[in-house]
């Protein structure tokens, strides 16, 4: 199936020609294709199979010209998404490959659709994407599409309808209703200042960043201190129990010390009132260091 063709206005016009010309297949015919491409790998099975359906893509396609992005985009997209349905498809199911591949072309455009109309991420899941695809539709159906910011009463009905909170609703009329802004854009004709100029840097400062290293490297020799002071089989408990990645439970600390879990319990909670003690003599109150023994 020539996917590339579609490249050039010229090539345009022929590519959509040839997709409505091919004929249409009878439901016998479709399955036989099918099984061809499916058992024996028969590629010109695949590929009347295909073409037959290619104005079915352009169909789909067309639905999505109103996200401002190239036509013939928008059809590859959706060739690829028929290509698909064709790998899957199993013709022994009693379900045209007409409707089964409705479904791969739609995501696959609708997946290209939500990469390429704005550069800022516009949804992930599932409600995000029927928010996406929806939201107009569903504002133009009740004549509210003046604003970017639809009323409370239009947010409850989107968001009833969709299933998703009207914060979402509030978010997404935002993104929808608005273009994309490029960070240099300048603040004013009479200055230098640009838009990224104005964005606050969320990020800790170099005095922020150091005394946080430093409290976490003062409050971890506090603990290596503390730690000495405790027996082999205290040590071992709260290093496997407290200071490491890995959830060790009580029972398999028992297996490994032929102990009950709950005498391992009992060691872990003497351990940690040992050590509240010993960090208090070394650090003062372990509260206002900002280091609590049920955090260690």
């Amino acid at each position: 199936m020539a996917v590339s063709d579609v490249s050039n206005p010229g090539a345009d016009r022929k590519f959509v020609k040839t997709a409505m010309d091919a004929p249409l297949l009878e439901q016998g015919h479709e399955r036989e294709l099918a099984r061809r491409w499916r058992e024996e790998e028969d590629e010109e099975a695949l590929h009347e199979l295909t073409m037959a359906y290619v104005r079915l893509v352009i169909s789909i396609a067309n639905r999505f010209r109103n996200y401002g992005l190239p036509l013939n985009d928008l059809i590859q997209e959706g060739n690829i998404g028929l290509m698909q349905a064709a790998a899957r498809f199993d013709p022994e199911r009693d379900v045209r490959f007409s409707t089964y591949a409705t479904w791969w072309i739609r995501a696959a455009i609708q997946d290209y659709v939500l990469r390429n109309w704005s550069i800022v991420r516009t949804g992930t899941t599932a409600a995000q994407k029927s928010l996406f695809f929806n939201l107009k539709r569903l504002r133009a159906k009740i004549d509210d599409v003046q604003d970017a910011s639809p009323s409370p009463e239009v947010k409850a009905y989107i968001a009833k309808e969709l299933g998703v909170p009207e914060r979402d609703v509030e978010r997404m009329s935002a993104r929808l209703f608005s273009s994309d802004r490029s960070l240099n854009v300048p603040v004013a004709d009479d200055t230098g200042a640009e838009f990224q100029d104005l964005l606050p840097d969320e990020g800790a400062t170099p005095e922020q960043s150091y005394m946080s290293e430093h409290d976490d490297a003062k409050r971890s020799g506090w603990i290596s201190q503390a730690l000495e002071h405790l027996n082999e089989r205290e040590k071992f408990i709260i290093m496997r129990r407290r200071l490491t990645e890995e959830n060790v439970t009580l029972e398999a600390l028992g297996q490994e010390l032929g102990v009950s879990k709950e005498r391992v319990r009992q060691i872990e909670q003497a351990a940690m009132g040992k050590l509240k003690k010993i960090l208090i003599d070394i650090a003062g109150n372990p509260e206002e260091s900002g280091l609590l023994p049920n955090q260690i």
